[in-house]
């Protein structure tokens, strides 16, 4: 198990969705510690007790520890009569009056990072739908902390190239490019709205010019841009952006008819003396 401290975000949205889909009347979970070998229960909902709160789940132990230690999906019918976990955990499960109980793996490239629940307070077999709920709560989870991940290492990057502001420097300008073109693209879909500033933040510092819309731009207009100062064609900037490549066309056309550019070429050039882009 690998250690992580963000995320909870993330997690407590993939609660909430969790019971709205499935009626559960109880989701809880938590991502692996920081040097430590065990999941702490850091977000609850539908709880009526704080039993599990700050609860450190131990890989192998319990339900969670075991899902976590075999990186796949557990359940149980009856917590406390089941013979498929150890039972270190009794006391805050009867606490909270949990009886059947599934326990779905947090996994980011093939490493547990944190652990969902989902329980009723009746012993009765937790169906596929479920179940299917639960693991498409957790893939949500998944994508969210990839992403987080990959964030955190383009400010690491960003932080490493922004002092080379040589153009003659030649391949280090052009991975600022490529970094800020990638930090741009990666900040809408951060739901942690401090590190989505952050992101901003670092973006700002390899483009000290003026404010987009002091140009006209709109951020969108700015991200399309971004994309094909790197060398993105239509295509892969939708990819990237999460949008149509038709949509990626309109905002392009209207950042050309903005900067008075005729040309993709035009534009970024135009946007690179205006200090939008590196």
């Amino acid at each position: 198990m690998t250690a992580d401290v963000s995320g909870a975000v993330e997690i407590r949205s993939a609660l909430v969705r969790l019971r709205r889909t499935t009626g559960l009347p109880v989701a809880f979970g938590g991502l692996v510690e920081p040097g430590r070998q065990h999941v702490r229960i850091s977000e609850l909902s539908g709880n009526t007790t704080t039993a599990l709160s700050g609860l450190p789940v131990t890989s192998g132990n319990g339900l969670g520890g075991r899902a976590a230690a075999l990186a796949r999906p557990c359940a149980v019918t009856d917590y406390s009569s089941s013979q498929q976990i150890s039972h270190e955990y009794d006391v805050p499960v009867a606490t909270e009056g949990l009886r059947s109980i599934l326990a779905v793996p947090v996994v980011v490239r093939r490493r547990v990072r944190g652990v969902l629940y989902g329980a009723l307070r009746t012993a009765q077999p937790l169906g596929d739908r479920t179940l299917g709920a639960a693991m498409e709560a957790a893939r949500d989870v998944e994508q969210a902390l990839a992403v987080r991940d990959e964030a955190r290492g383009l400010l690491a990057e960003a932080a490493r190239t922004e002092p080379a502001r040589d153009p003659a420097a030649g391949a280090v300008w052009e991975q600022v490019r490529e970094a800020h073109a990638a930090l741009r693209a990666l900040a809408p879909r951060i739901a942690d709205p401090a590190l989505r500033a952050e992101l901003l933040g670092v973006c700002g510092l390899l483009t000290p010019g003026a404010p987009v819309d002091e140009v006209g731009l709109t951020p969108r207009e700015l991200d399309v841009l971004a994309c094909v100062a790197a060398g993105a064609t239509n295509a892969v900037a939708a990819e990237r952006l999460g949008l149509r490549a038709e949509t990626v066309k309109g905002y392009l056309r209207s950042a050309m008819r903005r900067l008075g550019a005729h040309t993709r070429g035009e534009a970024v050039a135009a946007a690179r003396r205006a200090g939008l882009l590196p």
